[in-house]
């Protein structure tokens, strides 16, 4: 039987971005399979009465010392984004999108969102900034919000929200091993040790 890592995830959130970094390699190690899913974090927040570290001052300062700490530790460029935090319902509906429609490209998509947002401080909550980030992606920006404004597109999105929140997700990332879940990417080692 394979092993499973299942990886809820949005891209505007800057932890996501690091375990994002790091799961790959935790997979290949432990011979495990990624899966990879999609979610609206905002949702997930409205649902959960969760918010953001960005919401609490205090919080957000330690939060953002913390994630480049561990962007150190890991080795792997980090940013923060001053258009933080960004509107991220057509990014994704983008990646769902991709996931169900064109998976081969679902990858270098996620690569190239997450490079842009937490490497390069790209507002992609600017449609000609977005516009602009998929083209040089390899991506034909018209069709991609075309894909992100299709209704069964959206309907997976809403459907994919709604069952993390269903399995006890109230931030990203969170990842599941089985049925065990691990909020965080911080709790990374944990993910490793209950997949050996």
């Amino acid at each position: 039987m394979t092993k499973t890592l299942e990886f809820y995830f949005d891209l505007g959130s800057p932890a996501s971005y690091l375990a994002w970094t790091q799961l790959p390699g935790i997979c290949a190690r432990q011979s495990a399979e990624l899966r990879y899913r999609p979610m609206l974090l905002g949702g997930v927040f409205q649902a959960t009465g969760n918010a953001s570290p960005a919401a609490v001052p205090a919080k957000a300062r330690h939060s953002m010392i913390d994630l480049q700490r561990f962007a150190r530790r890991y080795g792997v460029p980090m940013h923060f984004n001053p258009y933080f935090p960004i509107n991220t319902l057509t990014l994704m509906r983008g990646a769902i999108g991709l996931q169900l429609r064109q998976p081969e490209r679902f990858e270098a998509y996620l690569e190239a969102m997450f490079r842009a947002l937490w490497e390069n401080k790209r507002n992609l909550g600017d449609p000609a900034v977005l516009a602009a980030t998929l083209q040089d992606a390899g991506f034909d920006p018209q069709a991609l919000l075309s894909l992100a404004s299709d209704q069964a597109v959206k309907d997976a999105l809403k459907s994919a929200t709604e069952e993390a929140v269903r399995r006890g997700v109230f931030g990203a990332p969170t990842c599941f091993v089985g049925d065990e879940m691990f909020f965080g990417q911080d709790r990374l080692d944990f993910v490793e040790e209950a997949l050996a």
